[in-house]
């Protein structure tokens, strides 16, 4: 299945044979240290840019309902964001280990390796940033 929404992201995680932990990376568009005058441009003009992680997030299947909650939520962190990126992994209930797969997912979102994650916008639809 292609997952083309946070609904189609939510459906395809319920249905694994384990119970699933969604994590979330909250990435804001931002220039890149010392932007030379094409970069600056593009960007100005909602291209390009540097995805810096703002915040990140790790939630059960039962404490997500749509899109929407998940933004209203994100709203009162009073964090500015422009994409947020995804990822699934069995539901351990363990903290430390979904601590360190959040960290590699930011360290990794950091060095530009974006294509293992579902990047989505306010609205959940995925994006296509690759």
């Amino acid at each position: 299945m292609t997952i083309a929404t946070f609904t189609d992201l939510l459906q395809e995680a319920r249905k694994q044979p384990k119970p699933q932990r969604l994590l979330f990376v909250f990435v804001r568009a931002e220039l890149p240290d010392f932007p030379d005058a094409e970069q600056r441009r593009r960007f100005e003009q909602g291209e390009g840019g540097v995805l810096v992680p703002v915040v990140c997030v790790d939630k059960s299947m039962e404490e997500l309902s749509s899109m929407a909650a998940l933004v209203e939520e994100s709203r009162r962190t009073e964090i500015e964001w422009d994409l947020v990126f995804t990822a699934a992994m069995d539901d351990l209930e363990d903290d430390a280990e979904v601590e360190r797969q959040l960290q590699r997912m930011m360290e990794s979102l950091q060095m530009g390796n974006i294509t293992a994650y579902l990047a989505l916008d306010h609205h959940g639809d995925a994006v296509d940033v690759g």
